[in-house]
């Protein structure tokens, strides 16, 4: 069968990614509401299309940061990608670079910075920052991100802890004997063994933070030369206090719904951020992200850009570099087509007044 669509791809990956780390990549926390929610709250918004809007040649490109991309779609963090494909993450890089859309590598990577750096020299790579408990380590990590040519830091605040995972204490997880968190290596401890649980969340109680706050934020600020963006941020309160302390960016993103089931989705806290701090800062979106109507509806609510996580694991599983370029092809040609056909004619024109909830036409 061919595969034409990112579910086309889920559904081959499924087949191929042994169960221990598929499950690990697929599931959510606790009973999984806000993982299904992820998808069904992009159902319930409706596209408003305009006719003869004079549409049949389109601009897709967007700026972020003063650099220009080829589409305003770009490659979430996920950690261990090398339990999908033997090249994980350096294929994942080549394949964002060779479309020329931001990737953004995990501080558990089972493939080094300068790995990925070496792999895609000049390209447009941003680096997933935890907080350690050893600070020094931390700032290590950072400058190393510097050093190697990443554009931005992306310090996720929504994981003190690992949430509640039921499929992979169920499975004991432990990263497979062969890989290593390659970021950390001699550093320290760079293995991942269950020790009778999810062996990923022991990793992540003795490595990180719990205690992290906005101070920890204002530290990080202070010291790269890197912008800093946010990741997690789900309430207009939150988004005020990062937008006040000097980050250049928000995610917009409830963790691949993996951290506290009954959040909302990402697609559903977005316009409150925009309102809230939209004119202060970019404002960036990953979260159940499946088809090009789904980049067009989370654009026309205010996102400046729209990354995938799960997706491109897919499509690494499925065939390396080359699956992961197929899928964000599919994602552009998609967001192409609802874009001619809604009436705009380039990324500007997706604006709020294209998409409405369904319960707009429920009280016509």
């Amino acid at each position: 069968m061919a595969l034409v669509s990112i579910r086309d791809y889920e559904q081959r990956a499924y087949e191929i990614i042994p169960r221990n780390a598929l499950d690990y990549y697929r599931s959510g926390a606790g009973d999984e509401l806000s993982l299904g929610l992820n998808r069904t709250a992009f159902d319930r918004l409706r596209i408003r299309p305009r006719m003869l809007q004079g549409s049949a040649e389109r601009d897709l490109s967007c700026t972020v940061f003063g650099e220009r991309f080829s589409m305003p779609i770009g490659i979430s963090p996920t950690a261990m990608q090398r339990m999908a494909h033997p090249e994980g993450e350096v294929a994942n890089a080549k394949a964002a670079a060779s479309r020329h859309v931001p990737f953004t590598l995990s501080t558990i990577s089972t493939s080094s910075i300068e790995e990925v750096a070496s792999a895609t020299p000049g390209a447009p790579k941003w680096f997933q920052l935890y907080i350690h408990r050893d600070r020094q380590l931390t700032e290590e990590l950072v400058r190393r991100a510097e050093q190697a040519g990443f554009r931005a830091i992306v310090l996720t605040v929504d994981a003190p802890v690992f949430g509640l995972r039921r499929a992979d204490l169920r499975n004991k997880f432990s990263l497979p004997p062969h890989l290593a968190m390659a970021n950390v290596v001699g550093k320290t401890s760079a293995t991942v063994r269950s020790k009778g649980g999810s062996g990923i969340n022991e990793y992540i109680s003795e490595q990180l933070d719990p205690t992290l706050s906005w101070d920890d934020v204002k530290w990080l600020i202070g010291f790269t030369k890197l912008p800093v963006i946010v990741k997690g941020i789900l309430t207009r309160e939150d988004a005020i206090i990062a937008a006040d302390i000097g980050v250049q960016g928000i995610f917009v993103s409830n963790h691949g719904a993996r951290q506290v089931d009954s959040v909302p989705a990402s697609i559903e806290a977005l316009p409150e951020v925009v309102n809230a701090v939209g004119d202060r800062v970019e404002i960036f979106m990953d979260g159940g992200i499946t088809q090009g109507t789904d980049v067009f509806k989370a654009l026309a609510l205010g996102a400046r850009m729209v990354f995938f996580g799960r997706p491109a694991l897919w499509g690494l599983a499925v065939n390396g570099q080359q699956g992961v370029e197929h899928v964000l092809d599919i994602l552009r040609k998609e967001l192409d087509l609802t874009m001619v056909l809604a009436g705009c004619r380039e990324i500007a024109d997706i604006t709020k007044q294209y998409v409405v909830h369904e319960q707009y036409y429920s009280k016509l």
